[in-house]
């Protein structure tokens, strides 16, 4: 099966065999249009009296639909640019033309933002995404030329004998995909993605986001075309990668990636997990576990807070190192020695290439690189000094590595999951107890460097990083030490040093 049968319904959507579905969405449209009234009649009217049409257009009218709150307004309109930026000017608070090459001019009033662009009809040569841009004289036109009939639906915000009227434009059927919650293309798929092979990856990310399923024949294109996304730069791949990977349910979009083949040329590695039966024999696949881990992680997060995206990326990609590290033991079953530390440079040359900041490759190699840390130790053999190390080795990513932790265990045993579950909750306790004693955000040496210098009478040099070093490590060990004990120890560690030297 290549895609849902039944797509999950993530919107409060009626069912399309309902003879008033139709009626439910076109009274969430209006009661959407209702409440921006005294933002749209002036600027409608405006266009109006200049002779051109405005329509709402694309995602703020599916939004409607599925009952979401849009918070831009974008529309298209038969005026040409300079006479957008005209009327923007006048009925505005601020305007800005940074797009009016493409057609598009922006204002805000009242805290909104409004995004209008001309007719658009434009020419792809089939190499680039970048078309030579073609205004167009018709919303059907314009409408065709969009990436989703879900994305190409318009209300025309018209004006009746001075009665704001707005009417509704659906002419590649849109409304019924929203319906039954499908991405369809207007035109065929094989058109529209060889002008815009970066719509593949955009039908990824709405199946992330909306929880629609795509079209059987977008399916198909995307499997025979995924070669075209390599016509895509690394930062528009990793601009949709986010979106996807901050969707509702990001493993469902990842999974539409693998299946068409797209991985193949954007995350490699993912693809390349299905190839691994997970050692516990649990689960299908490692690649299948890993989907799991990330459904579990996202689950994990706080509803009131934005996507957490370091941890989804760590989920995805924790158990990268696997087909790298796999041998067979004898007597049968197979082990993946250090595959944290072979994913975690795997995890960072794979961001690095899509081009993500220093900051999120450093610290998703990092999560990566510890999620196994704390399988290594049996329950209640945590060591004062192993938790310490737990902690300093996480810093501020602490928050981040539990819920991977608990993410990561995905056995389909009740009994070992709750043993798992249990084990981590004493380790979170341990974790409390030390810090209530000790700032373990802030675990450094008893002994400064300044200090070191002063008792073993160094100048600045290698030497003082090495003690500094060795105290670093006496104070993950043992904990706090009292002053004279520390200089003790010093000493002695010192004397060794010489006479070894």
């Amino acid at each position: 099966m290549t895609t849902p049968a039944t797509p999950p319904n993530l919107f409060d959507l009626p069912n399309p065999d309902d003879p008033n579905a139709v009626a439910v969405l076109m009274a969430r449209v209006q009661g959407v249009v209702d409440k921006q009234k005294p933002l749209l009649a002036p600027l409608a009217e405006a266009f109006v009296a200049r002779g051109e049409s405005l329509y709402l257009v694309g995602g703020p009218v599916r939004d409607a639909m599925l009952g979401k709150v849009s918070h831009d307004l974008d529309f298209t309109t038969s005026a040409r640019p300079e006479v957008i930026r005209e009327i923007l000017d006048a009925w505005g608070e601020k305007t800005w033309d940074t797009g009016i090459e493409y057609g598009t001019v922006s204002a805000v009033k009242h805290g909104q933002q409004v995004e209008i662009t001309t007719f658009r009809a434009d020419l792809y040569d089939g190499v680039t995404r970048n078309p030579e841009v073609t205004f167009g004289d018709t919303l059907d036109g314009d409408l065709v030329r969009r990436d989703f009939a879900c994305n190409a639906m318009a209300v025309e915000l018209l004006l009746i004998d001075g009665t704001f009227a707005p009417q509704f434009h659906d002419p590649v059927d849109g409304l019924e995909d929203v319906l039954h919650r499908r991405l369809d293309t207007p035109q065929a798929p094989e058109v529209s993605f060889r002008d815009d092979p970066l719509r593949m990856l955009r039908a990824a990310r709405f199946v992330s986001q909306l929880g629609f399923a795509v079209a059987p024949r977008v399916f198909d294109a995307m499997r025979d075309m995924a070669e075209e996304i390599t016509r895509i730069t690394a930062e528009r791949v990793q601009a949709e990668l986010d979106k996807l990977m901050s969707g509702a349910q990001p493993w469902e979009g990842i999974d539409l990636l693998v299946q068409t083949g797209l991985a193949e040329h954007v995350l490699p590695e993912i693809p390349a997990l299905r190839l691994e039966r997970d050692e516990h024999m649990q689960h299908k696949d490692v690649y299948r576990h890993s989907l799991t881990v990330l459904r579990k992680a996202t689950e994990l997060e706080d509803p009131e807070e934005e996507p957490d995206l370091k941890l989804r990326w760590a989920a995805l990609l924790h158990d990268i190192g696997k087909p790298a590290t796999r041998a067979v033991k004898e007597g049968g079953g197979v082990s993946f020695h250090h595959h944290e530390v072979v994913g975690a440079k795997m995890a960072r040359k794979r961001l690095k290439a899509l081009k993500y900041p220093k900051h999120v490759i450093e610290d998703v190699g990092q999560l990566v690189f510890l999620h196994m840390r704390f399988h290594g130790f049996g329950e209640g053999q945590w060591t004062d000094s192993a938790v310490r190390r737990y902690v300093t080795d996480a810093g501020e990513l602490l928050p981040k590595l539990h819920k991977l932790v608990r993410a990561d265990s995905t056995t389909r045993n009740p009994k070992k999951a709750r043993r798992l579950q249990r084990t981590y909750d004493h380790l979170e306790e341990r974790i409390a107890e030390i810090a209530a004693k000790e700032d373990l955000a802030r675990v450094r040496p008893d002994l400064d460097g300044n200090e070191i210098m002063q008792i073993l009478d160094l100048n600045p040099g290698p030497e003082v990083g090495k003690a500094w070093k060795y105290m670093k490590e006496l104070r993950l060990e043992r904990g706090e030490l009292d002053h004279d004990e520390a200089v003790a120890e010093l000493k002695a560690w010192w004397e060794q040093e010489r006479s070894n030297a």
